[in-house]
């Protein structure tokens, strides 16, 4: 029996998935670990898996993962991050024509400072 050795990104102690052969291929290692820890299926998100000696990030799922290895697991969202909110120190007297977040907010910051939130 071989193993690859693995631990989430904020786990302090590594667990191990074992297979037949010298090499497991990134899929069959995401599906394994996904049945030992009981995250199920999920279209929400991915494992990103790291090979924790060389930082190597594995991206092809047919990439081939040799025994023996050590390696990082991040669950990561699906589609790409989410809308940012920009926070940008400006000259008030020239305000953009982009509509501001909440005028509330924008008010305040008006009297406390010269700061002001806008959404891009």
């Amino acid at each position: 029996m071989s193993s690859v050795h693995y631990k989430f990104k904020s786990s302090v102690d590594y667990d191990t998935v074992t297979f037949d052969g010298l090499h497991i291929s990134l899929s069959d290692l995401k599906k394994a670990i996904s049945i030992q820890k009981k995250i199920g299926k999920s279209a929400e998100f991915d494992l990103q898996i790291t090979n924790a000696q060389t930082g190597e990030e594995y991206k092809d799922e047919t990439h081939l993962i040799p025994k023996n290895a050590s390696v990082i697991v991040k669950r990561i969202p699906l589609g790409g991050v989410r809308a940012n909110i920009r926070v940008e120190p400006m000259d008030l007297n020239g305000l953009p024509d982009h509509k501001p977040v909440c005028k509330s907010i924008i008010d305040s910051f008006k009297l406390q400072s010269r700061v002001s939130l806008y959404v891009y």
